[in-house]
């Protein structure tokens, strides 16, 4: 743990990125909003940075609502110092640097978040960095590892390669000892053969099947990580190779689309698609499970320098409009933080 123990300062006025009517990024307004204050088992923490994140976009366009309990307010990760303490919460102390998986929240001076949902910020990184990493390491190790089971010397295929979680579960996977394939524009293949893609495909000019087959002598990939959905669900089950597994983490190709059954059963492969907002803290496949798991088995690979965060730029918080309009550009390596102060 780092820091020392310091006492929280109450009582204090406090701002967070709040959504006027669902829309474009003009709806994102830095205004003051109550002081919020950690019930059992919480802790508070004074923010330093937030990351933005898809599934913040579409909930300021108002397609995609907080769960119920969770913040109003967007950001699905940050990182910070911790101010207070609920009750019964142990192994945390005031003054500790952090990063935390949110519900959401992030977007805000001061968040309050399960204590099951905090990480230390993982050593060699600084304390804004560490604000692009809970979402994204969260969701490539319960997919990638936890689910699909990656093993050394499978072939990963990560479709969105240049974005947070793309750039992220290349080097998860290359780090795993897998030979990692991904999909990216032309201009940014050449950054992401450098985090450890073995396999790059322009997915504007190539077949994505066709290079995996070739490239793997025909065997094709034994894990897919895909963002896309319904558009890109008959190749991905394609080019699948035996007993090879296929998790969908995104819609932004479409949600409905058609299985080819005989397909999967004759490769005895299997489709899955997956959440991380919504589930519960507790319990099997809960946040703290994978959160126990990030720290244990993926922050050592972080420490070490096998996976580092891959951020574009750093936008002030109160900006979060101008952040939220480079992200709907495209055209990113990586992630866009949004700094306090």
């Amino acid at each position: 743990m780092r820091g020392g123990r310091a006492a929280a300062v109450r009582c204090r006025v406090v701002r967070a990125i709040t959504i006027g009517q669902p829309g474009g990024p003009e709806a994102l307004e830095w205004t003051e909003v109550p002081d919020p204050e950690p019930g059992p088992g919480e802790v508070l923490v004074e923010v330093a940075a937030s990351a933005v994140n898809r599934a913040d976009l579409l909930q300021r366009r108002g397609v995609y609502p907080p769960p119920q309990g969770a913040s109003e307010y967007p950001g699905l990760e940050c990182s910070g110092t911790i101010a207070a303490l609920g009750e019964g919460v142990t192994g945390f102390e005031p003054g500790d640097e952090v990063c935390a998986l949110l519900a959401g929240g992030g977007y805000a001076e001061r968040v309050v978040v399960p204590a099951q949902q905090l990480l230390p910020v993982p050593d060699g990184v600084d304390l804004v960095t560490a604000a692009g990493l809970p979402e994204v390491a969260c969701t490539v190790w319960s997919n990638v590892v936890m689910l699909a089971g990656l093993r050394r010397g499978e072939v990963l295929l990560v479709h969105g390669g240049s974005g947070g979680i793309g750039t992220h579960a290349i080097q998860v996977g290359a780090a795993l000892g897998a030979t990692v394939a991904t999909t990216a524009s032309g201009p940014r293949l050449d950054a992401l053969r450098e985090l450890g893609a073995r396999i790059a495909i322009d997915y504007r000019e190539q077949d994505f099947v066709r290079e995996v087959r070739e490239a793997t002598g025909g065997h094709g990939a034994d894990v897919v990580l895909d963002n896309m959905g319904a558009a890109y669900l008959g190749r991905n089950v394609d080019v699948l190779g035996t007993g090879g597994r296929l998790v969908v983490i995104g819609m932004q190709g479409g949600a409905v689309g058609a299985l080819n059954l005989g397909m999967l059963l004759g490769k005895r492969a299997s489709v899955a698609a997956t959440g991380l907002r919504g589930r519960p803290v507790d319990g099997p496949g809960g946040k703290a499970e994978i959160v126990d798991a990030v720290r244990r088995e993926l922050w050592p690979l972080i420490a070490d320098g096998r996976v580092r965060p891959v951020v574009h730029e750093r936008v002030p918080m109160s900006d979060a409009a101008r952040a939220h309009r480079l992200v709907e550009a495209g055209g990113l390596l990586g992630k866009v933080l949004l700094v306090v102060g």
